[in-house]
């Protein structure tokens, strides 16, 4: 599969994001795998798990890093946040791009699992790109609410595409 264009919304996720080359992360719904593919440039012998429930995008993450999935930095699942069964305490980092998870329903249960999925120190990001500015400041809030109700300590960062669509970032850590 050829690679496409990086969309804007990632390389400014991948600029907003600190990856060792140790560090262990989880994408939650990863579409077609181009935020792995950046995040796997800057692995040496860490690895990045993701997850998608569609079996499609999970196919098509696959394909896209085939060479990043036969040396071991990436591994892919056709599931849901809440059916991945890994060890407490196994990430340094949760990435969702564009996953409306956290503002669609309460998201006690998910940040709960998400903080014992994470290692002591580790963070929580959730990026964003809104096609209304306004949407993006609510957006902002709704997720900020809830995670400080969930214990998180939280960044907010905000920018905007050429096209002038929002960029949102919320960083959060337990």
């Amino acid at each position: 599969m050829a690679a496409s264009p990086i969309p804007e919304r990632v390389s400014w996720a991948m600029s907003r994001l600190v990856v060792g080359p140790s560090d262990r992360l989880l994408e939650i719904g990863c579409g077609r795998g181009t935020l792995v593919s950046q995040v796997c440039d800057r692995l040496v012998d860490g690895q990045i798990v993701a997850v998608d429930r569609s079996a499609t995008m999970i196919r098509q993450a696959r394909e896209r890093n085939a060479d990043h999935v036969a040396a071991g930095r990436a591994v892919f699942h056709t599931t849901s946040l809440d059916r991945l069964d890994p060890a407490a305490g196994s990430y340094d980092t949760v990435v969702a791009l564009n996953v409306n998870l956290f503002w669609v329903r309460p998201a006690g249960y998910d940040l709960a699992l998400i903080t014992r999925l994470l290692r002591p120190g580790g963070t929580l990001h959730l990026i964003y790109e809104l096609p209304v500015v306004d949407r993006a400041e609510a957006v902002a809030k709704r997720l900020e609410a809830a995670l400080t109700a969930e214990g998180y300590e939280v960044r907010l960062a905000h920018d905007r595409t050429r096209r002038g669509n929002a960029l949102l970032a919320v960083v959060a850590a337990p």
